[in-house]
């Protein structure tokens, strides 16, 4: 039984729940944990590592994306107590995402000879260009992914993230835990899992949608001696599609308080 969603995002970043309305979601789920991991930002709703609000434990997370050596991966941090250091690396992470934001708006208004609904901001990302393109074009959701922003379509603009070794420090320092996201999503799974050797846990249980080789990720729990982490990657209001129980739960906690 899950009772614990570590993996869920606010309108903080690209979620479309409201930080207050977090307690409630929670709650109809059943759960009595969950960890707010917002893109690139730390919450300042949350005045410690690990707080409880309206009934529910929030761990105050972060997922942080880094370049490693073939690829981007994100990392997860759990129970943040924000250093100096990590703010400012995000205050530069949010200034890049608008100024990337604005030039992907520019690129698909031109394209499309439409005005999208959205205005460069701190915490943009693309899943918002991707709502707004669907409410003045054409396009679905999805398919402003597959032709339009995602990687390789012709409006699609990289982000500057930190590179592995900085972001695995900088969580460190502000951090209780710190764990690879969704290892099965990546192009190369092993390359992804082979950097848990620097790391103190990896996300388990989550809700890929395909056959995921989740043998890779058990067997690097054991190598590494991993806490196995979870949670739904929600960015909408229904949470505890994945997650923890009680007794894995419990764990996390006891590491990060």
């Amino acid at each position: 039984m899950v009772v614990a969603d570590l993996h869920v995002h606010t309108t903080r970043s690209d979620g479309s729940l409201e930080f207050d309305d977090v307690p409630a979601a929670a709650r109809a789920a059943g759960l009595d944990a969950v960890a707010v991991t917002d893109h690139d930002r730390v919450n300042p709703h949350l005045d410690g590592p690990v707080t409880t609000h309206d009934g529910v434990e929030v761990v105050h997370g972060i997922e942080l994306r880094v370049e490693a050596d073939r690829q981007r991966l994100d990392l997860l941090g759990y129970g943040v107590d924000p250093t100096d250091a990590l703010v400012a690396e995000c205050d530069r992470i949010q200034r890049n995402r608008r100024e990337r934001g604005a030039r992907i708006i520019e690129c698909v208004e031109d394209r499309l000879g439409v005005a999208l609904p959205v205005e460069p901001r701190a915490g943009l990302g693309r899943p918002h260009i991707a709502r707004a393109i669907a409410e003045v074009s054409d396009y679905s959701y999805q398919g402003a992914f597959e032709h339009l922003v995602g990687s390789d379509c012709p409006c699609f603009v990289a982000r500057e993230v930190p590179d592995f070794e900085r972001g695995v420090a900088l969580l460190t320092e502000a951090c209780g835990l710190v764990g690879l996201a969704h290892p099965c999503r990546y192009d190369d799974p092993e390359s992804a899992l082979d950097h848990c050797a620097h790391l103190d846990a990896v996300e388990v249980d989550y809700p890929y949608g395909f056959a995921a080789d989740l043998a890779l990720v058990e067997d690097a729990v054991e190598h590494y001696d991993l806490v196995p982490t979870g949670g739904s990657d929600a960015h909408d209001e229904t949470l505890g599609v994945a997650g923890l129980d009680a007794a894995a739960w419990h764990r996390v906690r006891d590491e990060i308080v």
